[in-house]
């Protein structure tokens, strides 16, 4: 038992980090505090009046400090905490840095691209947005305006004619010398511009350019800035909402109904509104919209760039003041909306947020159906809330992949897929694959790494069944429910057969059946997983052995020849005078690799 007087009695008055634990060791809260005096004894002098925390309360065995020297550092450290320890009381979100950029390079002719990951110091990037959806249709908008190339290096500089874009006036062909460097670093130039949202000082160049093209009686190119001038004014009138000031602001909305909370994001660049994107939360059932809120702030921010303003819409308490300081240290304030686009971009986005709600609800019960109906189906005695498929891909044997995905909580588990590179056996032996993935999957879930699930499920019939049941018997879980879903003579989906773990006959459930309808789902997901992994793996080989087959091409010139035409594919376009431009490449040999490729 806690000794409550004890633990409050070896307290400091000091900011820092507390971690309240159970009696097995585990952590069921991280909390920030000023004082971690009062902070922590506020917790058992009185009876708390959210049921949630009270609950955690009566499973507290100990509690862990961790003394900081300021609040903004106990604010860092109980945000990585809560991440790295997911506790069951804290409000949990999904940690996604995967935010979308455009990313414009350093070349002589820069390329404008999508961009997810590390950052390259050569370019620049612009971001982030919200979704790939908006950096799509951003990128769409620079095209028509300022027919900047989108092509890869490879392409562009293979190209001996200009492409299709050129055609359609979506590119400015740089890549066959249509443009001049400096009319391309111009447009360049303006389409920074156009991403920081300054549409007035671009407006002003273009108009500029025109009228000076009008004066010299270049009257061909005074209309081609007159278009862009059309094309600029077009494109921002079709904005939805948008703000005549330059603002960068982050508009969250926190909306909950019938038990869901959602905390919903819309980013304004430059005034302009690119998009929304619903969080879910987990843990947060009984928590008002401020803790949902607070939660959301504290742990989204510490991984990306925090605008100026963030505009929210609750009003918060002063307990929200070590949020607010952390904020103002990096420039930014929180606020309720202040006029009206900051008024019209919040009611957009709370209808956006309970949208999402409903979407989701709708989702919950679809799923709820369907666990229901396969737990009847297979004659389970609970509802599996662990599934694990398992596929097997490959072309006649080679560069076999096995994957295995997993179906927890409701929904598909994208972060625990795994792929296993199958390997010492013969080729096409697909029990033999089965053997070696089942083992490599579960011989350290056996040994304590690891989840069991409550049902697997086989791609294949009977003989794949066989083989797995075999490997989890030596593996000393034996009777584990299993099922081989074989596609049938046709390979119709909804004529799949189902084959039982325990001897039963097999059967086909309706096409219309919603047990059917999960088993495919999850089925179809293994299936374009592991596909995805074979085909890259093949490939890889394939680009490989198609240069190492060829005499005097080693590991070090093949190395050259891929990073000079950024992969196989621009070595196969390369022409034998572009082959012999790469160091160590003589002509005889380029024109050795160009017969050997062609």
């Amino acid at each position: 038992m806690l000794d409550r007087k004890a633990l409050i009695d070896s307290l400091p008055e000091r900011p820092g980090v507390y971690r309240m634990m159970d009696a097995q060791g585990n952590v069921l809260y991280v909390g920030k505090a000023k004082s971690l005096k009062k902070r922590v004894t506020s917790y058992f002098q009185r009876q708390q009046g959210n049921p949630r925390i009270q609950l955690m309360v009566d499973q507290v065995a100990a509690v862990e400090t961790t003394v900081t020297r300021s609040e903004s550092e106990a604010l860092l450290l109980e945000n990585n905490l809560i991440k790295r320890l997911t506790p069951k009381f804290n409000i949990l979100y999904r940690d996604d840095k995967s935010y979308p950029y455009i990313k414009v390079t350093g070349d002589i002719f820069p390329q404008i691209a999508f961009h997810r990951g590390g950052f390259d110091e050569s370019c620049r990037y612009f971001g982030p947005f919200p979704n790939a959806g908006a950096v799509r249709e951003s990128i769409q908008v620079l095209q028509k305006l300022f027919q900047l190339r989108t092509c890869e290096n490879s392409v562009f500089s293979n190209r001996s004619r200009p492409c299709l874009l050129h055609q359609i006036r979506r590119c400015s062909a740089p890549c066959v010398n249509r443009v001049r460097a400096a009319e391309y670093a111009s447009d360049v130039r303006l389409a920074e511009l156009f991403l920081k949202g300054a549409h007035g000082e671009i407006l002003a160049q273009l108009t500029d350019k025109m009228q000076a093209a009008s004066d010299q009686l270049d009257f061909e190119r005074a209309v081609v800035y007159r278009d862009q001038i059309r094309s600029l004014q077009s494109v921002l009138h079709r904005q939805y909402i948008s703000s005549d000031a330059d603002l960068d602001v982050d508009i969250i909305g926190v909306v909950s109904h019938d038990g869901i909370a959602c905390a919903n994001l819309a980013m304004v660049r430059g005034g302009r509104h690119l998009g929304d994107r619903p969080y879910f939360p987990q843990n947060a059932q009984q928590c008002t919209v401020e803790e949902v809120l607070l939660a959301f702030i504290e742990q989204h921010y510490v991984e990306h760039p925090v605008p100026p303003r963030l505009v929210i819409n609750c009003e918060l308490s002063p307990e929200s003041g070590p949020v607010r300081d952390a904020l103002a240290a990096r420039g930014s304030i929180l606020a309720l909306p202040r006029i009206a686009a900051e008024r019209a971009w919040m009611e957009m986005v709370e209808k956006n947020a309970l949208l999402a709600i409903e979407a989701r609800a709708h989702e919950r019960s679809r799923t709820e159906q369907r666990l229901e109906a396969l737990q009847l189906a297979l004659g389970l005695a609970e509802e599996p809330s662990r599934i694990e498929c398992f596929d097997i891909s490959h072309t006649m044997g080679e560069g076999a992949v096995a994957s295995c995905v997993v179906f927890a909580e409701r929904q598909m588990k994208r972060s625990e897929y795994r792929r296993f590179n199958i390997g010492g056996i013969e080729a096409g032996d697909d029990y033999a694959a089965m053997r070696q993935v089942l083992t490599r999957r579960y011989e350290k879930v056996v040994a304590g790494e690891g989840t069991l699930p409550d049902l697997i499920l086989i791609d294949g019939g009977r003989g794949q069944l066989r083989a797995a049941q075999a490997i989890l018997t030596e593996l000393g879980v034996p009777g584990m429910p299993m099922i081989g879903v074989a596609k049938g003579e046709e390979r119709k989906p909804g004529l799949e057969k189902l084959v039982f773990w325990d001897d039963r006959e097999p059967t086909c459930l309706g096409a219309d059946d919603p047990a059917l309808h999960l088993i495919q789902e999850i089925r179809d997901e293994a299936h374009r997983f592991a596909i995805t992994g074979h085909r890259a793996r093949r490939a890889k080989v394939r680009a490989v052995s198609r240069l190492e087959d060829i005499a005097g091409i080693g590991p070090a010139r093949r190395k050259r020849l891929l990073a000079q035409f950024g992969g196989m594919q621009g070595v196969v376009a390369a022409t034998v005078e572009d082959l012999c431009r790469v160091d160590g490449i003589s002509r005889k040999l380029a024109e050795q690799i160009h017969n050997h490729l062609h």
